[in-house]
């Protein structure tokens, strides 16, 4: 037998983020969530209490929410909400870089916020990990990058935390790691791990909000293990939508859906 779970991943940021704009962006957010039929949805670059209590109060029919508390907000800026129960929640921070790097003084604070929260859905063995390592600036996937060394010990790093647990297990967020990189390829190899959307998600990050002559890539996913069967995929906030200061993006992501499978656990004797 099996049940079946609707996921969502989403990187709030968007651009701008002051003034008016912020709260339309975030109501809009919450109420195309609250009125879907997903079950649970994966946020990233949720780095203030502001910010989730805007989400939180247009998302009623969320009333799980998780996430690990820092002094200014969720750490890591990782927030997992959910229809259902969750349990053993998790953060565990991905590995940062060092002055000796040669990554730029912003990137190697930005790589101190990253991480990856784990959770469970309180009445089966699944576990859901929302993750968001460090950008590569520099839009250069090659195996000389200077981001490479980072972002692959982070991925690593992710992929040990999937190997430590046998749960079937699924991975969201905005990896910021091309599918083109060879990183994302090995991550896969070392997890089993599958993606949902089998290599045919477009890009997921706004073209209009990179600098000139960049390339927008598809960097956010929704990975699955073996056990998870994909129904189906769709996007998310595509579209601009009207604002108080004009039509905009809601976020400069795209988000991401996958309707899923899974295994019934089997009952304890």
């Amino acid at each position: 037998m099996t049940t079946q779970l609707t996921v969502a991943t989403l990187n709030t940021r968007g651009l701008p983020l002051k003034g008016t704009r912020v709260a339309g962006r975030f109501a809009a957010i919450a109420a195309e969530l609250d009125s879907s039929k997903i079950d649970l949805v994966c946020l990233q670059e949720l780095f203030d209490y502001y910010h989730l209590r805007l989400l939180r109060k247009g998302m009623p029919s969320f009333p799980h929410v998780a996430y690990r508390p820092s002094l200014a907000g969720p750490r890591g800026g990782l927030v997992t909400l959910s229809r259902q129960p969750l349990s053993d929640t998790a953060y565990t921070r991905l590995p940062h870089a060092s002055r000796r790097s040669g990554l730029p003084v912003r990137a190697r604070v930005n790589a101190l916020h990253s991480g990856l929260l784990a959770v469970r859905l309180a009445d089966s063995r699944v576990r859901v990990l929302n993750v968001h390592p460090t950008a590569n600036t520099d839009g250069d996937w090659s195996e000389q990058n200077r981001f490479r060394q980072l972002q692959g010990d982070q991925l690593t790093a992710l992929g040990q935390v999937v190997a430590a647990d046998m749960s079937t297990t699924v991975v969201c967020g905005d990896f910021n790691v091309a599918r083109i990189s060879t990183l994302h390829r090995a991550l896969q190899q070392q997890t089993g791990l599958r993606d949902a959307f089998d290599g045919q998600c477009p890009p997921t990050f706004h073209a209009e909000y990179l600098p000139p002559g960049s390339t927008a890539q598809c960097i956010d996913f929704i990975l699955v293990n073996n056990a998870i069967e994909v129904n189906d995929v769709d996007l998310l906030f595509t579209d601009k939508h009207p604002l108080p200061s004009g039509p905009g993006y809601l976020s400069d992501h795209l988000g991401l859906l996958a309707r899923l499978e899974l295994p019934t656990p089997t009952p304890s004797p």
